[in-house]
């Protein structure tokens, strides 16, 4: 009555399913490790300031160039401060592209999801 061939073709399926949980696993550390050490830097168009968006999009340096003709000792704060602001959005929007170029060399990611978030507003807090 069981002879184990019936058992034969499932043992072979679970196989199949393990193999590609293995593999889905494996793409999944190699994502993250890979993310984790991404960042990305952008320059203001007047070169006066650069930001580092570490991988969580966080804001890992700032740079204000203090020699370049004194530029910047002579602008208004809140225009100073709106140049951060807007170098760290690009700084956002090439980090982003980053993570969609690794996800797609890696595979196994639905890149569409990550593409999508470049177009969200990232001066606003997460779930505002």
């Amino acid at each position: 009555m069981f002879d184990g061939r019936a058992f034969t073709g499932d043992q072979r399926l679970i196989d199949e399913w393990r193999g590609a949980i293995e593999k889905r696993a494996a793409h999944t550390r190699e994502l993250e490790t890979r993310l984790a050490q991404l960042s990305e830097t952008s320059r203001s168009p007047d070169g006066l300031v650069t930001v580092t968006a570490g991988p969580a999009g966080d804001l890992t340096a700032l740079d204000l160039d203090l020699d370049l003709g004194e530029g910047i000792r002579h602008r208004a704060a809140a225009v100073t401060a709106r140049e951060i602001v807007t170098t760290l959005r690009a700084a956002h929007v090439a980090l982003v592209a980053a993570v969609a170029a690794v996800a797609s060399e890696i595979g196994g990611a639905d890149v569409s999801v990550v593409e999508g978030s470049a177009d969200s507003d990232t001066s606003r807090p997460r779930g505002a």
